[in-house]
């Protein structure tokens, strides 16, 4: 059914599929998530101390 080259090459191709399906899954839940939130907190800081210099001018 299979040569050897065969086998081995299928081997590889599965490998790199599932190395592949395990990186989509933890990049959609954790990287993406934690790269989305800080930039969120990060604006948010970001308006805070806008609205702190806008206040402090106008005192």
């Amino acid at each position: 059914m299979f040569d050897f080259d065969q086998y081995l090459g299928f081997l590889a191709f599965l490998t790199i599929l599932t190395i592949g399906f395990w990186l989509m899954i933890f990049l959609m839940t954790f990287v993406i998530p934690y790269w989305v939130g800080g930039a969120l907190m990060e604006r948010m800081k970001e308006m805070k101390e806008e609205k702190k210099a806008k206040r402090e001018l106008n005192s």
